[in-house]
């Protein structure tokens, strides 16, 4: 198989192009990589198409592979042929491929291959080669008493084996199975029933309690949902189709005889391989092909609300408090500097007494003059709304309090007792990291939250019903493109940031961290080519996500690749401008003459983003800073009521609607049909994890801890 010109035809992209992707892959470039600084090679692919192409040129690679492991195994039987082989080398899909190859795949027991131990096999080709005589007769009952011995006691048990194994070699044809998924796949119905144990209950598969939906149609999270209850032993599952019509398409195929009682048994025949082995075989893959339809949707949209997440706009590098909420325990509040480092550690316990509620607020005001502290962050836990209402209270009056802003906490106790932490806070408590977690994620999420397995930050739905390799596969390359999209800080990032940047492994990211504290700070790109492990190829790889502010040459603190150096310092002589001020002369850039500095490795689609990145050096990409201002009056599910306009954040976007946080322990839904006045078929064209959104109180069930909220006709913030 000629795999680049397969991809080219598929992806509809020049062969150059895709032989150019594929060997920079083969020579360890990574996505990030080749989709920014590789653009003149690949024609400008981006990072989803660099995806796509590798992923599948991955799988084409197994593909050839297992054509080789058949063709063997076929040529070995002595029964290979040209026209088979061409069959197999065209295949295009693995159930493709494997369809070609079940009737010579070694076979358990089965009733075909007994009737054929028992002689039968001849009775069959009899009945086969009088089909296809269209005027031919055949007296079966005669031709099978044939057959009778002490294995097949009646002409009757000869002509079933027979039927056997006619219904075996019709259940064999790849083109028969094809047919037969294409047409369960096309018509086919999902239907969902509760179990009688469960009748009686209220479950979480209420919904599915009678449910049906055709294939073709049925929503990812519903497909997830009713397998999950299936596996639950709450639903029973099954697929309708048109059986009666698909029967008589196989019967024209497959019957050619005019002869009635000929016909009548093939009949029977068909029938049998339709309903005991085609049609299991195709509802099977029909609940597969929906399984792993859903898996992929719902990966993409974990992958698109994590995104969302790691690039939310950061409050900035400042003096910070972290404060995880808590009542009998207290509050656990973590002091960090403006490079995110541990101050110190105490706990106030606003929430226990009267007594105890102004020795917290001093203690906490005390603290916020000694670290000089300018943001406060709130875990949205237990005790949140009543710790952000305490901390405002402790605020007034002070002369340029810090600004508080609730932050999701989800995960951070995942992380607080994650190897990570105890490496990276070895004497503190689980309590302690997870505060210091809390107040990083204000100051940056990006560079906190990558330490988290993103499955535990809360933002799927049905992870772990998910294909799971699928799953981490995605999320690695979302925190991957997210971090090399940012950016990353040489001389502050964590070992776990620096990790994810284009090309450096772990053992590399702890060498950077080393050679940083033994040797100080790094004050130039090239000095990287010191640390150990860190050969030429990495720094290639790794040179041009990585920043460092206030260093020797200022091009290290953009996303100019130090290959371009020689570039940029050639724009400046021509400009007569020394480097680090080219970014004031915005005219002259915005009408320089690319030409002259254009070459068989540099084109204009590098020279653009050169100029971009010279127009604001250093520029974070991330949007600015907003946080979300939760009602005071409103603490929870019992203190709202229908009709209510309230700010909240989102904090997750499902298939379904979005679910936000309103400030009340408790995130409230809008349903996909209230996002907007129009109809909505992806909630992600509409809003994003993160977003800061007013909305309406449509219901409340305080029972179910249900809240129904709409976006329609509410100004938005």
């Amino acid at each position: 198989m000629d795999i680049v010109a397969v991809l080219a035809e598929e992806l509809g992209v020049s062969r150059d192009r895709v032989g150019a992707a594929i060997a920079l892959f083969d020579e360890g470039a990574t996505v990030p990589f080749v989709a920014r600084y590789r653009k003149e090679r690949t024609g400008g692919l981006d990072e989803t198409q660099l995806h796509l192409l590798r992923d599948r040129r991955d799988y084409l690679q197994e593909l050839v592979a297992r054509q080789g492991v058949i063709l063997k195994e076929i040529e070995a039987q002595g029964k290979l042929d040209d026209t088979l082989r061409c069959k197999i080398e065209a295949c295009r899909q693995k159930t493709e491929l494997e369809d070609l190859y079940l009737p010579f795949r070694p076979k358990r027991r089965t009733r075909a291959s007994m009737a054929k131990e028992k002689g039968l096999e001849p009775l069959a080709d009899a009945i086969e080669a009088a089909n296809q005589t269209a005027q031919g007769q055949l007296d079966l009952t005669a031709i099978a008493a044939t057959y009778v011995s002490d294995a097949v006691p009646t002409p009757e048990a000869a002509l079933q084996g027979a039927s056997d194994i006619l219904a075996e070699r019709i259940a064999d044809r790849a083109d028969l199975r094809a047919l037969v998924r294409e047409r369960v796949m096309a018509s086919g119905v999902l239907r969902s029933k509760i179990k009688p144990k469960a009748a009686a209950e209220e479950t979480k598969f209420d919904t599915y309690r009678d449910y049906q939906a055709k294939l073709t149609k049925i929503p990812a999270h519903a497909t997830l949902a009713i397998l999950r209850g299936e596996r639950d032993g709450v639903l029973s599952v099954a697929i309708d189709f048109d059986r009666d019509r698909l029967l008589e398409t196989l019967e024209s195929q497959l019957i050619v005889s005019r002869d009635r009682p000929l016909r009548q048994f093939l009949q029977t025949v068909i029938a049998d391989a339709l309903d005991r082995l085609l049609a299991p075989a195709a509802t099977a893959h029909a609940i597969a092909t929906l399984k792993e339809e859903a898996d992929r949707a719902s990966v993409e949209t974990f992958a698109a609300n994590l995104r969302d997440l790691l690039l939310a706009a950061p409050a900035g590098m400042k003096p910070t408090l972290g404060i995880d909420p808590g009542f009998r325990t207290g509050c656990k509040v973590a002091a960090l500097d403006a490079t995110g480092q541990f101050q110190g550690y105490f706990t106030i316990f606003p929430h226990t007494s009267p007594k105890q509620r102004p020795e917290a607020a001093q203690k906490l005001r005390d603290a916020i003059k000694r670290y000089g502290i300018e943001l406060i962050a709130i875990g949205n836990g237990t005790a949140s709304r009543e710790t952000a209402a305490f901390v405002a209270e402790a605020l007034q009056g002070m002369a340029n309090p810090p600004i508080a802003v609730t932050v999701s906490e989800a995960g951070a106790s995942v992380y607080s007792a994650s190897a990570i932490a105890v490496d990276e806070f070895p004497d503190l408590d689980v309590t302690a990291r997870g505060a210091i977690s809390i107040g990083r994620r204000l100051q940056d999420p990006l560079a906190e939250l990558v330490k988290i397995d993103p499955k535990s930050i809360g933002v799927g739905q049905y992870q772990h019903d998910i294909n799971q390799k699928l799953l981490a596969q995605k999320l690695s390359e979302t925190v991957e493109s997210c971090v090399n999209y940012v950016g990353v800080d040489l001389n502050t990032a964590s070992k776990e940031l620096l990790s994810f940047v284009s090309g450096i492994t772990p053992t590399v990211a702890n060498n950077i961290v080393a050679h940083r504290n033994g040797n100080g700070p790094f004050r130039d790109r090239k000095a990287l080519l010191k640390v150990a492990k860190l050969g030429p190829k990495t720094f290639e790889q790794a040179a041009g996500f990585l920043r460092i502010r206030n260093g020797i040459n200022p091009l290290d603190n953009t996303a100019v690749h130090p290959e371009s150096y020689g570039i940029v310092e050639a724009i400046a002589r021509d400009l007569s401008t020394p480097t680090a001020e080219l970014s004031k002369q915005h005219e002259q850039l915005k009408n320089l003459n690319l030409r002259p500095y254009l070459s068989d490795h540099v084109g204009e689609p590098t020279l653009r983003d050169i100029l971009k990145e010279l127009e604001k050096p250093g520029r974070d990409p991330r949007a600015q800073f907003a946080y979300a201002r939760f009602r005071d009056d409103i603490q929870t599910l019992a203190d709202l009521k229908p009709g209510e306009i309230l700010e909240g954040v989102i904090t997750n976007v499902a298939n379904f609607g979005a679910f936000v946080d309103i400030g009340v322990h408790q995130d409230g839904l809008i349903h996909i049909s209230q996002l907007a006045d129009r109809f909505i078929s992806d909630p992600k064209t509409v809003v994003r994890t993160g977003q800061i959104v007013r909305v309406q109180v449509l219901e409340v069930n305080e029972k179910l801890k249900r809240i129904g909220l709409s976006l329609k006709n509410v100004p938005q913030p």
